[in-house]
């Protein structure tokens, strides 16, 4: 069961989710987390409590995938600003990047709003995920300065050349470029009495660096309004925004699963790879604090 459930006083309502679309984007970097968040309970044993609801948003009411798959908009980028504080979930997918990123102002605007709006709201937990090339949406609307990140492999010095650009028109702060499935900034984490049966600790390499650290499923969304909580965000980057990067397409599925396992509990994770007979494959944090 879900920490969060069990600690309400009543039905936990569901995390609210909002998918960018954008023309040509890959049918599996939405379609694959939208599987998962979709699938995952609060508890296993009340299948009406889903524990994400998920809305999309468009410039149009229709959005054709590079696949040919049409998604119908719940909202426009306009009603999305009028809204994005219900919002928990920001999640931009790739695919169709090259012809994009010179046709995006509307989508920029709502990637930057979102990351002011957790600097000036400190009191909500909130997290920005992107999806294979999608990391590259992110790098140019210049919220990856100062950050780890990770993109499709073959987009590597596409997406250090568009972060290079953006920390030299912003603070001159670099992104740390990784080749990794997922890459997890300002992840909140509990350690617990046992660090070895941490799912979300990754032990010493043979590069040798540093293992990090993310929390296991907890109730700190539940209480993220708390006190402690709101002060020590306050000192995080991007007032403690989290920050999620994935690689290519099928790690959407991977860093779905450890939004899953860090919002509602390390269990629904699980259950939800074996019920789509997914082998959860685990990327790196960093940047961690415990709230």
């Amino acid at each position: 069961m879900s920490a969060i459930a069990e600690t309400s006083g009543g039905p936990t309502p569901p995390i609210q989710v909002l998918f960018a679309l954008h023309p040509g984007f890959d049918t599996l970097d939405v379609a694959g987390p939208v599987e998962v968040l979709h699938t995952a309970r609060h508890n296993a044993s009340d299948p009406a409590g889903k524990a994400f609801n998920i809305r999309f948003v468009s410039a149009t009411e229709n959005t054709v995938s590079e696949q040919g798959a049409s998604f119908r908009a719940h909202m426009d980028f306009e009603d999305a600003h009028e809204d994005l504080n219900e919002f928990d979930v920001l999640i931009v997918p790739g695919g169709g990047t090259d012809n994009v990123l010179d046709k995006t102002e509307e989508l920029m605007k709502l990637i930057k709003a979102f990351a002011e709006l957790q600097k000036t709201d400190l009191t909500k937990e909130r997290t920005l995920m992107s999806v294979c090339t999608g990391s590259l949406l992110l790098a140019q609307a210049g919220v990856l300065q100062g950050l780890s990140a990770t993109t499709h492999p073959d987009y590597y010095t596409k997406f250090e050349l568009i972060c290079q650009k953006a920390a030299q028109q912003g603070d001159l702060e670099q992104t740390n470029v990784m080749e990794e499935r997922y890459v997890v900034n300002n992840a909140r984490f509990e350690l617990g009495e046992n660090e070895d049966e941490n799912p979300f600790i990754l032990r010493k390499r043979p590069d040798g660096r540093r293992k990090s650290i993310a929390r296991k499923g907890s109730n700190a969304w539940k209480e993220g309004r708390r006190r402690e909580s709101i002060v020590r965000r306050s000192s995080m980057r991007l007032g403690g925004l989290r920050v999620i990067t994935s690689g290519g397409i099928t790690t959407g599925l991977d860093a779905s699963l450890y939004l899953v396992g860090a919002m509602v509990s390390h269990d629904s994770a699980i259950e939800v790879a074996r019920v789509m007979q997914y082998e959860w494959n685990k990327g790196v944090t960093v940047d961690g604090i415990d709230v």
